[in-house]
């Protein structure tokens, strides 16, 4: 591939990096926005009532919606990560800056899934900078159409 990873240092940057990236591809996208450590997931230890982070600053994650097939959201976190999940499958712990180049390995056709005879079972490999991919195993249930087209 030649992209190389991207600097993403807050979760706004990250979101324009995804509608730049749902432009490209003609997807559309819808964003929703948690700010403060009241309205993160990740923040319950911040104690009732409180908005902000011990340094006095705002927390903000963002849940991303892309349309068309395949179905895949993105839910950045604060800590600088993210669950992507494509077609029901989920790849916990993207670094954020990574988070560009999942997505177009998966829009770019580059993701496939790898079949195993035994033990029986398949894993979702999305291609990333640096000759780096990402393998998460798919539930058996979770093989749909547009996953089984992508078998290897």
């Amino acid at each position: 591939m030649e992209h190389s990873p991207e600097h993403l240092p807050t979760t706004e940057a990250a979101v324009t990096a995804l509608r730049a990236l749902a432009a490209r591809h003609g997807r559309e996208i819808e964003v929703i926005h948690d700010i403060g450590a009241d309205r993160t997931s990740r923040r319950s230890a911040a104690g009732v009532g409180v908005t902000t982070d011990p340094d006095g600053s705002l927390p903000h994650e963002a849940q991303v919606e892309f349309g068309g097939l395949p179905r895949v959201s993105v839910r950045l976190y604060p800590e600088d990560d993210a669950l992507i999940t494509v077609e029901g499958v989920e790849c916990p712990d993207i670094a954020r800056d990574d988070v560009p180049a999942f997505l177009r390995s998966v829009f770019g056709g580059l993701a496939h899934v790898r079949a195993r005879r035994f033990p029986p079972g398949h894993r979702l490999v999305v291609p990333l900078p640096g000759d780096r991919a990402h393998h998460e195993h798919i539930p058996a249930f979770l093989l749909g159409p547009w996953l089984s087209r992508r078998i290897r």
